[in-house]
């Protein structure tokens, strides 16, 4: 099965404020075997990236001035995915951005990612793997055991490559992508997940009552206390989670 992992770079969090998208990263997956095959650009998202944007993943209006725009790019890019399932963290935000952009080529008539791709949402998948746990990259990736010490500022094929690792062990403990993502050495002592028999691992989801149960419990705390901690960082908001 042929897999996109997809992340993108915005001028800001809200695509319903006009905010657009700056960077576009994606890497295949075929057959659980990282392939050669990727898509990088830059873009210029003809307006201001905001402050607190550029501090996440630092890049300046400057650099982007002499970049392509979007209606450059599309068609190669949807070329790119068509088909194929895109592994997103926290798909809606990448998504709706896409959407948007997408439907400033035609108004009348737009294509959705949905018309050419099928998605799939890690953010969903490490809620229901890991219930009640940060479900964040960063969380995930030291969850996972997934070097991120490169992840100084958020950037989209940087953070492709770590969701790619990331994604390939949560659905099967293969690690090993050949990204250059160097991992420490692993302890004398410590277990090595890989050689475990996955046939005898017994996984224990809780029910959708206890997730339920859970969740009203985290929002009763919040509502006594003001604040959640573990709601906070749930990665329940859009930038949180990535």
């Amino acid at each position: 099965m042929r897999q996109i992992v997809l992340d993108t770079e915005t001028t800001g969090l809200e695509h319903q404020e006009g905010h657009r998208i700056i960077e576009i990263g994606c890497l295949e997956i075929n057959d659980r075997r990282v392939t050669d095959r990727h898509y990088h650009v830059f873009l210029n998202p003809e307006r201001a990236v905001e402050s607190g944007a550029m501090h996440v993943h630092g890049i300046t209006d400057e650099f982007l001035a002499d970049k392509p725009r979007f209606v450059d790019v599309a068609d190669e890019f949807l070329d790119f995915i068509r088909d194929a399932e895109l592994i997103i963290h926290n798909a809606p935000f990448d998504v709706g951005f896409l959407d948007a952009e997408l439907a400033r080529l035609n108004s009348t008539d737009p294509i959705r990612i949905s018309d050419v791709a099928r998605v799939l949402d890690t953010v969903m998948m490490a809620r229901e793997l890991h219930p009640g746990q940060r479900v964040s990259l960063d969380a995930l990736c030291k969850r996972y055991e997934v070097d991120n010490s490169r992840r100084d500022l958020h950037g989209a094929l940087l953070d492709a490559e770590l969701l790619a690792e990331v994604y390939l062990a949560m659905t099967g403990g293969q690690v090993a992508l050949g990204l250059e993502l160097s991992r420490p050495a692993p302890s004398p002592n410590s277990l090595d997940t890989a050689a475990v028999d996955a046939a005898r691992l017994v996984v224990a989801r809780a029910s959708a009552d206890e997730l339920a149960a859970h969740r009203q419990r985290l929002e009763s705390i919040a509502a006594q206390a003001g604040r959640c901690l573990w709601l906070e960082q749930d990665g329940a908001g859009s930038d949180p989670s990535r």
